[in-house]
């Protein structure tokens, strides 16, 4: 029998400040809010977002608009403002 734990929540690091999230998945929208916070206010500007330390399979990449990724403990993500196009 196995019994299901809430799963406690993992360090990530956003711009060198530390912040807990649930463990699962963080989207480009709540990396970038965790960064900006009146993001949402701003639609107009587009950011890059890239991490490190990301899962096994996918230890780095890009985080783009509309797409999510698993993170894990230390996980480091990096938010810049993008020009515009």
């Amino acid at each position: 029998m196995t019994s299901i734990e809430p799963t406690k929540p993992v360090k990530i690091i956003v711009e060198g400040t530390e912040h807990e999230w649930p463990n699962g998945e963080i989207s480009y929208a709540e990396v970038v809010t965790l960064e900006v916070p009146d993001y949402a206010q701003h639609p107009e500007i587009t950011y890059s977002v890239r991490y490190k330390r990301g899962q096994g399979n996918k230890p780095e990449g890009v985080l783009v608009p509309g797409a999510s990724v698993k993170v894990r403990e230390g996980m480091i993500f990096n938010v810049s403002e993008t020009g515009q196009s």
